[in-house]
């Protein structure tokens, strides 16, 4: 899923019956995916800017799995090889999230920003964007940059034009893209992964795979259990709530972490000044929106409406001091006065390399439609439903909940995906690691997927805030460490509280 921290939720084919599994290397004779197991990546230097040891290729995959023989689509595959090569264990394969966030960029950031010295001695550290996205044959709906914005208020007024709108983002989706957006689904990625792992010789791969790349990591244990090794599965999406479900869950979990933030905002009020009690400050902030629905505020070079404003500042209520912070310079700009400054976020992209292509404007939000719509099957497709529903979570969840459940270009998604969603139910060993505030993977989503990745062990960071959890001093790091390095789980869930 999307966050400001990360850049920044069947009628099997006879291939797929073939696999679950891809052979363990690419040498098996009469495999309809011989071609594409016996490729030979050409690597080179990503970017003479960047260092000699990050590299990257393109390979082939097939469109449709059920047709090998059919349409290629390029696959953009990245890595950091170890230098331990005494040590090496094999690949630790990345995934940054999303759906639509590439990740060819992964390699560089986690060796040079967040993996210890133990594990990056133990793997090559491979980083791909997934198909549609980024330089592997992105998807392009031609979508304008209002039309991009899906994040609607409910309101009776505006219902018919977002109607229309999510109608159009469909239909501008299915005119530039026709058949080939009912395989871009999280099914055919794993199997992308699948393809990865043989061409660079593996028997079985490793895995770190944050928010929605837990799910695609979860599907790959579903369809490619022999191939798995160590699993880590980082900000976890709940496999049952898939899609509409995972947005929905933000405006659920998102009033306690406002109420949170109400209290704690009120015993600094002398620091802040937005209230000296919860209902002060709560007051505060409404008072706020409501100012920005009569006059839209520019904030940040952004007109912010009241749906704005609540869009905006939903995630950074789970760190309440990001949203204090957050708040004040909204008020200060619905004042007409200057802000204080820049505000800090962590995030874990940086530039991605260029395998010179070039990437559409609308690329992330068309790829995170693209496998949202084709995942599930469970969208509504009458607009009145979506009516009744936001108006319905705007009472219960009055932050986010209209929002979450309002329109959205599913109900207008001519065909599904070419395979019903996967159902995860295995005793695949794997390591969840888990915040307890994370405002984009939800807890209760986390506990989802504890359920059903039965074989799995759960590290819930107690206190923890914020999307990502290995790698940013977190006190499920010595767990994820020793997992990754010894392949040894806990023997049971841990909770441990994070530091202040």
């Amino acid at each position: 899923m999307r966050s400001s921290r990360i850049a920044p939720f069947l009628a099997v084919s006879a291939l797929a019956a073939l696999v679950p599994g891809l052979p363990a290397t690419a040498s098996a004779a009469g495999n309809p995916l011989g071609q594409y197991l016996q490729q030979k990546p050409a690597w080179h230097r990503c970017d003479s800017s960047k260092p000699a040891a990050y590299q990257c290729a393109t390979i082939k995959v097939p469109l449709d799995y059920s047709r090998p023989d059919g349409k290629k689509i390029d696959l953009a595959i990245s890595r950091w090889k170890t230098s331990g090569r005494s040590e090496r264990r094999g690949v630790l394969l990345l995934n940054p999230g999303g759906p639509g966030t590439p990740g060819l960029d992964m390699p560089e950031v986690l060796a040079s920003e967040l993996l210890p010295n133990s594990v990056k001695r133990m793997y090559d550290l491979v980083g791909f964007d997934p198909r549609g996205i980024g330089q592997s044959s992105p998807v392009d709906c031609g979508l304008t940059t209002g039309e991009q914005n899906w994040e609607r208020a409910y309101k009776a007024a505006t219902f018919a034009k977002d109607v229309k709108w999510a109608r159009t983002f469909a239909e501008k989706c299915y005119a530039k893209q026709g058949d080939t957006l009912r395989h871009i689904t999280t099914r055919n990625t794993a199997r992308d992964m699948d393809v990865i792992r043989a061409v660079l010789g593996e028997k079985k791969i490793s895995y770190l795979g944050l928010s929605y790349g837990t799910y695609l990591g979860a599907v790959y244990t579903q369809m490619f259990p022999q191939h798995a090794d160590r699993f880590v599965l980082d900000s976890a999406v709940d496999p049952a709530r898939l899609w509409r479900g995972v947005i929905q869950l933000w405006a659920q979990d998102s009033e306690p972490a406002f109420t949170r933030w109400t209290e704690w905002t009120a015993k600094r009020n002398s620091t802040y000044k937005l209230g000296k009690t919860p209902q002060a400050v709560r007051k505060t902030f409404y008072d706020l929106v409501a100012r920005a629905d009569r006059e839209p505020v520019d904030f940040d070079g952004t007109e912010l409406t009241g749906a704005g404003i609540r869009a905006e500042s939903r995630s950074a209520f789970y760190s309440p001091r990001e949203a204090a912070e957050l708040v004040v310079e909204m008020k200060k700009a619905a004042e007409g006065k200057s802000p204080s400054g820049d505000r800090e976020t962590r995030t874990l992209t940086s530039p991605a390399p260029s395998l010179g292509g070039t990437v559409p404007e609308d690329n992330e939000v068309t790829g995170f439609w693209s496998v949202a719509c084709a995942d599930a099957r469970n969208w509504p497709r009458d607009p009145e439903r979506y009516r009744s529903d936001a108006i319905r979570d705007k009472g219960k969840y009055p932050l986010y909940g209209d929002i979450a459940s309002s329109i959205k270009p599913c109900a207008f998604w001519k065909t599904t995906g070419s395979e019903p969603p996967t159902k995860i139910d295995n005793k695949v060993g794997a390591l969840i690691l888990q915040n307890q505030w994370d405002s984009q993977t939800p807890l209760a989503g986390a506990q989802g997927l504890r359920r059903v990745m039965k074989g799995s062990k759960m590290v819930t960071v107690a206190g923890g805030v914020g999307h990502g959890v290995y790698g940013f001093k977190s006190c499920a790091d010595k767990t994820a460490t020793a997992y990754l390095t010894t392949g040894k789980l806990p023997a049971k869930d841990v909770t441990c509280k994070t530091t202040p």
